[in-house]
């Protein structure tokens, strides 16, 4: 991992200066991802702009494997800004950092609107944190008003990330630190197949935020029940 930084960082500082989004980074992600074992399969057709991909979360993986993947952009909690390295490297990503504080989101959800204006990709984790792998938390609708006031053409992509079975092993739960997580998780001897399945959009059109949380929630649910990795209930 720390010869796909340094490999990619020179190529990186001279594609920042452009106005396009650095490839580097997409490709740091993927080596990273590798370097920890993750074999990524691509099921269904990521939309390639305007779109806000809506996903489960389990673990920190997750960024490693969608973000390679696909180049997006990702919304985070702003702690992670603070982070030696790993922030630097979110900004360079162009992160959205979201506060804890309910009387922020709405300038948040504004600031996601723009980036989504301006065409980005960016990836949203709604569950607001990491599961144990065999259930769905519940949907947090708040940033999701972003695209409901977002231009015409912007869709929702659900993304169900489906690691199968080892879902349980590598889930990053909150009484776990997160050393001894990447400790556990790095030190797995077998390699780590995870399955990006790419729904069909959602036109937001219409629809207010709730409505989009439970329709993006609804088909990740569906996907991982029909693929055997949780048993899914639709949230009353």
């Amino acid at each position: 991992m720390a010869a796909a930084f340094v490999g990619n960082l020179p190529g990186h500082l001279v594609a920042r200066r452009r106005p396009a989004a650095s490839p580097h980074i997409r490709h740091f992600l993927t080596a990273a991802g590798r370097a920890f074992g993750l074999r990524v399969t691509i099921a269904g057709t990521p939309l390639p702009r305007d779109v806000l991909f809506v996903a489960n979360h389990v673990s920190w993986l997750d960024i490693l494997a969608l973000g390679g993947a696909t180049g997006t952009a990702f919304v985070s909690k702003d702690d992670v800004a603070g982070w030696p390295l790993v922030g630097w490297m979110a900004r360079e990503a162009g992160t959205i950092f979201i506060r804890r504080q309910r009387h922020a989101v709405r300038g948040q959800a504004d600031e996601l609107g723009r980036a989504l204006a301006a065409g980005r990709a960016v990836a949203l984790f709604p569950e607001g944190t990491t599961g144990r792998g065999d259930a769905l938390l519940p949907f947090r609708a708040a940033l999701l008003a972003a695209v409901a006031d977002a231009p015409a053409g912007v869709r929702v992509q659900p993304v169900a990330i489906d690691y199968g079975a080892a879902a349980r092993d590598i889930a990053w739960t909150n009484n776990e630190g997160t050393i001894g997580n990447v400790r556990r998780v790095g030190g797995r001897a077998d390699r780590l197949r995870v399955t990006l399945r790419f729904l069909p959009p959602i036109d937001p059109a219409g629809m207010d935020r709730k409505a989009i949380a439970a329709a993006a929630r609804e088909a990740i649910g569906r996907a991982l029940s029909e693929s055997g990795t949780i048993a899914y209930e639709a949230a009353p």
